[in-house]
């Protein structure tokens, strides 16, 4: 005979997210698009192993922390000045998976660059999404540039810029911290510290214990998270936001992930991480941890996530045919936007 307790049903887990102003529908959403983000990811990778695009800068492990920071901002009133992993972002700010396949193959209809640009060169002035140079860091004084023009315009909105933890030893990371400090602009440096600048690890970057650290030396907030966790992450930059808002200044969110592919498509670190660092990344996979909170709570149930996997699987498919099929640049239009016509 069965006891009384055995009949229990499990109580779910508490949901974490509605302390922080979250609903099921938001984290749903913030799950998709991780889960979008990690689709469209793979899909580059192999159409460039495959020979069919030139190039891939992956972000597979932080689809997190991205996910979690752009859903503390406002697409409307806010813009972004991401590096070139910051995929995540630019999908909830606008971008679509057409996009960024058209960005992936170099075609014409390529919304960042007409198929001149390397991948992962976002801009969108429709989307607020500030486009990058090639080379690391440039992006971050200018967000601080176009924080400085709203305050003169009197726009109140926050400027975001994303960088990796190398990214952070180059002289335009420390001339625009210190900037932005001195005049309190609403700016939020989001860094993604995933361990590694190309082949050089964590603990030959850094003297200090944290990027966060560094905060302090120009005088704003420094604060480092688990950026496997979309909730922690959303946590420190929804506060770093409404900071800039509220006319306080800037903020340094650090978040903590693994990045899980070598640097590049050109990359293979095996020469440089063991077989059991990379085997133990893969036992921090953001988007298994947070599928099994969202089931664990009951937001999501195994048939619900299965179909958000299947629509993304139709979208991303559906975007590679269309991008593969469509027309390349023409040679004679390589100058243009380059020169005055």
């Amino acid at each position: 005979m069965m006891n009384a307790q055995s009949l229990e049903v499990p109580a779910m887990i508490a949901k974490r997210h509605d302390k922080l102003g979250l609903t099921d529908h938001d984290v749903v959403k913030m799950y998709h698009f991780m889960l979008k983000t990690r689709g469209l990811d793979d899909r580059m990778w192999l159409l460039n192993r495959a020979g069919k695009v030139p190039f891939v800068v992956s972000c597979k492990g932080q689809e997190a922390a991205q996910i979690g920071a752009a859903f503390a901002l406002n697409p409307v009133r806010d813009y972004v000045l991401p590096y070139y992993r910051d995929l995540g972002v630019v999908l909830v700010f606008g971008q679509t998976a057409k996009d960024v396949m058209l960005s992936a193959f170099a075609k014409q209809e390529d919304p960042n660059s007409g198929g001149r640009q390397m991948p992962g060169h976002f801009g969108s002035r429709e989307h607020h999404i500030v486009t990058g140079s090639s080379p690391v860091s440039t992006q971050i004084p200018h967000a601080v540039g176009i924080a400085l023009a709203a305050r003169m315009k009197g726009h109140n909105l926050v400027a975001y810029t994303s960088f990796g933890e190398g990214s952070s030893n180059q002289g335009d990371f420390h001339e625009a911290a210190n900037f932005a400090g001195v005049h309190r602009l609403p700016v939020v440096f989001f860094c993604e510290n995933n361990k590694y600048a190309i082949s050089v690890p964590l603990r030959k970057e850094l003297a200090c214990e944290h990027v966060s650290d560094r905060a302090v030396g120009y005088g704003f907030p420094g604060v480092t998270v688990d950026g496997n966790d979309p909730l922690a992450v959303y946590a420190a930059m929804k506060e770093a936001v409404a900071r800039a808002l509220d006319g306080q200044g800037p903020s340094l969110v650090e978040a903590m992930m693994d990045r899980m592919n070598p640097h590049s498509s050109d990359d293979d670190d095996r020469t440089y991480r063991s077989k059991d660092e990379l085997e133990e990344v893969k036992s921090h996979d953001p988007i298994l941890s947070f599928r099994d909170y969202l089931l664990d709570c009951g937001v999501l149930t195994e048939a619900s996530e299965k179909a958000l996997r299947e629509e993304v699987t139709v979208e991303i498919n559906v975007a590679t045919t269309y991008a593969e099929k469509a027309p390349y640049p023409h040679p004679e239009q390589a100058l243009r936007y380059v020169f005055a016509e």
